[in-house]
């Protein structure tokens, strides 16, 4: 894929919930329901996530992380995303209790114009605090603002993908001597096995901004299949 996925396009991709490799996608939030996610305490979500013309609308200020009932281990996520100026959020996942806290992997979500100077592995696309590519600032798309981008993470076989509108900004094998030094130089480096535990949760984070999803469709992976 190396241009924009426009939202059609992603629709086509789905529709039927099945792909050409006979998986089945699953649309987490089915029916207009938030039934597949609970707060961090294991709480239905009441507060603070609110379906709003059939995507999912955050609102600042309210509620709590949210996780999906389900634990994934190999499996291929698409979404669509908007975040409010200057905004912050991003999806995670392998997410697990590491001591008090749910950690995970993030592809980061946020307002990239509002932080020119930022860390790359901060931008939206990488893998937070761990993974950008060197010349990934130049290789991202951004819809319009106040339109939707589309985003895809598949974890398959030890190997991490994030794309953005169709472009790969991500890819790296958690078995790797590299991916093992950039968790050490990362804010993760104090918590043994981040990253690598093969499966976990979702987590749609709270980050005190507006953000909204449409279409967050995902479909388990075996190991012996390959996903281009």
């Amino acid at each position: 894929m190396n241009r924009m996925l426009s939202v059609g396009t992603l629709l086509l991709l789905l529709t039927g919930t099945r792909s050409v490799l006979g998986q089945q996608y699953t649309n987490l939030i089915q029916d207009g329901s938030l039934s597949q996610w609970m707060l961090p305490n294991g709480d239905a979500v009441d507060n603070g996530w609110q379906i709003e013309a059939g995507g999912l609308l955050h609102l600042a200020g309210k509620g709590d992380n949210i996780l999906t009932r389900d634990e994934y281990q190999d499996f291929d996520l698409w979404f669509e995303y908007r975040i409010e100026e200057k905004g912050n959020s991003g999806i995670k996942y392998r997410v697990q209790k590491f001591g008090n806290s749910w950690l995970g992997c993030e592809y980061q979500i946020q307002d990239d114009s509002a932080f020119p100077l930022l860390d790359p592995k901060h931008y939206t696309a990488s893998l937070y605090d761990v993974f950008d590519k060197s010349n990934a600032i130049f290789e991202r798309k951004y819809a319009p603002a106040g339109q939707f981008n589309v985003g895809r993470i598949v974890v398959q076989n030890n190997r991490i993908r994030h794309w953005m509108n169709g472009n790969l900004i991500i890819d790296e094998l958690d078995c790797s001597a590299r991916f093992y030094d950039a968790v050490q130089n990362s804010k993760f480096r104090d918590n043994k096995g981040f990253g690598t535990n093969p499966s976990g949760r979702l987590m749609l984070t709270d980050h005190g901004s507006d953000v909204w999803y449409k279409n967050l469709f995902i479909r388990r992976l075996s190991p012996r299949l390959c996903v281009p």
